[in-house]
């Protein structure tokens, strides 16, 4: 039973505290209920009875959780603890006594930014109104109160591109045929990656298909605790995929998708209907920077400009913590000719856009953007590559609130397709 298995997870943490440093609310808080352990301390009274699920603290302290899972990484006792938060969360957000106001604002939250249409129109306005940046309405909405502060983001010059082609044949000789996932907000937001994703793939040899038909993941629902609307979507997922014969592998660009896609095995671990198709969908998945480090580079790169170049890289969590996926990029951003990649101090601390967290814990997410920044400008930096939508517009929000920034974010799929050669000329 899941009880009994949330029971031994639980009880797997041996409150060692090889976590604290790793956390990103505990740096920055002090706080032992605002650390993992602690947070597993709380967890656990929950599941016991000793706490209740309107506990407000309770619920304030869970909520705080970005849900990096960098305590993952440091814990020598494996504890899943993604998975007892998402749990928690979910048993909070149906028992818990939550304001109205912020249930309904969480699920429209939930329902715009995992709906491509009604993200795209939702920023269209956004864009209209405010000169290019998105003020947080949805914050007044959770909170209840008209005054609430509102948080900005800034939107990329594109908003909703057209979908890449539903099939683009390999340059040169075919090494693999794959299947792209075009998501959500890095469909609406960032269609340019989707189409770079493509182009790189394709100069590398593979078959690209994107199906039309795709929709949500389900990892914002998963992160958020709705694990049953993220079931749904993820079946939906799963039959648009099922057609396509032959795939050699499943490819995402956005860290938290592919991070919850990978963990199917565990979303659908009681449905006896759709256990067999998860765990053979999440076998092919792959992130691009992944897939590409394994297949091997075979493109030809040119210089992304006459000068030399300084780059830096931060991790985003869910690539990092959540699939182990750190030497890839990497590797692929040390290929373009003429590039120095430099480390970044705290790479694998999270930069405070979690999802809906910049949203839903305004001051937290601004406090880990600017340590995060801090950082990032030390390195003296003129790009920082990421690979999650999120992290991309939430640190680029951070860096375009100083007039004189002079640092780009972007993905590193996305430096990549900018140097790729170009193709000679057919005689």
């Amino acid at each position: 039973m899941i009880d009994d298995a949330y029971t031994n997870d639980l009880m797997t943490c041996v409150h060692c505290g090889l976590c604290l440093n790793a956390c990103p609310t505990y740096l920055e808080t002090g706080s032992e209920a605002d650390s993992p352990r602690g947070r597993i301390v709380l967890m656990r009274a929950l599941h016991e009875g000793r706490l209740s699920p309107k506990d407000e603290d309770l619920r304030q302290h869970i909520d705080a959780c970005l849900g990096c899972r960098a305590c993952e990484t440091a814990c020598p006792s494996a504890v899943p603890y993604g998975h007892l938060v998402e749990v928690a969360r979910g048993r909070i957000n149906h028992e818990g006594d939550r304001p109205v106001s912020e249930t309904l604002g969480r699920k429209a939250l939930l329902g715009t930014l995992t709906h491509p249409s009604r993200m795209a129109a939702a920023m269209t306005v956004a864009r209209r109104v405010t000169d290019g940046d998105v003020p947080a309405l949805a914050l007044k909405m959770l909170s209840g109160d008209a005054g609430a502060k509102t948080q900005h983001v800034a939107l990329p010059a594109k908003i909703n591109p057209p979908l890449p082609p539903a099939y683009t044949p390999a340059v040169g000789k075919k090494r693999a045929r794959v299947g792209v996932l075009a998501g959500c907000v890095m469909r609406v937001l960032y269609g340019d990656t989707n189409a770079n994703t493509v182009r790189v793939l394709a100069a590398n040899g593979c078959e690209v298909l994107v199906n039309r038909r795709q929709g949500c993941c389900g990892a914002l629902h998963a992160h958020n605790g709705a694990l049953e609307e993220a079931r749904g979507l993820a079946r939906q997922l799963i039959d648009a995929f099922t057609p396509m014969d032959g795939l050699d592998a499943i490819i995402v660009n956005s860290a938290g998708c592919g991070s919850t896609m990978k963990d199917y095995e565990t979303l659908f671990a009681d449905d006896p209907s759709y256990r067999e198709k998860a765990c053979a969908f999440a076998a092919k998945v792959r992130d691009i920077s992944e897939f590409l480090d394994d297949l091997g580079w075979g493109a030809p790169l040119q210089p992304l400009s006459s000068e030399p170049l300084t780059l830096t890289y931060h991790d985003a969590c869910h690539l990092a913590h959540g699939q182990g996926v750190r030497d890839a990029p990497r590797a692929l951003l040390g290929l373009i000719p003429g590039a120095k990649l430099v480390s970044l101090k705290e790479s694998e601390i999270c930069c405070g856009s979690a999802g809906i967290y910049n949203l839903t814990e305004p001051e937290m997410a601004t406090r880990l953007r600017e340590r995060k920044i801090a950082h990032i400008r030390a390195t003296g930096a003129s790009i920082v590559a990421t690979g999650n939508p999120g992290c991309l517009s939430w640190i680029n929000s951070g860096l375009a609130a100083d007039s004189e920034n002079v640092i780009r974010v972007a993905h590193p799929v996305t430096l990549l397709a900018e140097a790729l050669c170009p193709a000679p000329l057919s005689e």
